[in-house]
């Protein structure tokens, strides 16, 4: 089955801690995370920045005084899938660090996880929860990328 069309704008702000990631963030790479997580046609901007940019986004828009992995801008479902995607570059190595995973597979999770709450998933409670990271695992799998919700 053919994957549907995307538009993508992938941006990088002028942040030092930024710079390093474009190498673990290719637009093809990109493009396949979000194709393999959409169900219809979107246009999605993805969005890395540095520490400060995200704390602010985060503080700003969901009240939470911290810098976060991702946060999703969902504007539109359908027809047409229409988001923002901000990734907080020094979280999601921290995480990846953290996790002893590679940085790329970490942002092919987000990428994918991020694509999944503009299309309406979410996890505020625990079927809700199942239910989407039942569906990440399945994208990822697809990617090559090992399980985010099994240790080892």
């Amino acid at each position: 089955m053919p994957k549907p069309p995307l538009t993508l704008s992938l941006q990088f702000a002028r942040d030092d801690t930024v710079r390093a990631h474009r190498a673990a963030l290719p637009r093809g790479r990109v493009v396949s995370c979000l194709r393999a997580a959409l169900e219809r046609p979107g246009e999605i901007t993805v969005r890395i920045v540095g520490e400060a940019e995200g704390l602010a986004l985060n503080r700003d828009y969901r009240s939470q005084d911290h810098a976060t992995n991702v946060l999703t801008f969902d504007y539109s479902h359908q027809p047409l899938v229409v988001a923002d995607l901000v990734l907080c570059a020094p979280v999601v190595e921290r995480e990846a660090a953290a996790q002893g995973i590679a940085l790329a597979d970490h942002y092919a999770h987000l990428l994918v996880h991020g694509a999944l709450h503009a299309q309406g998933f979410d996890h505020l409670d625990d079927a809700q929860a199942q239910l989407m990271e039942a569906r990440e695992s399945e994208i990822l799998a697809g990617l090559g990328v090992a399980d985010p919700y099994r240790a080892g």
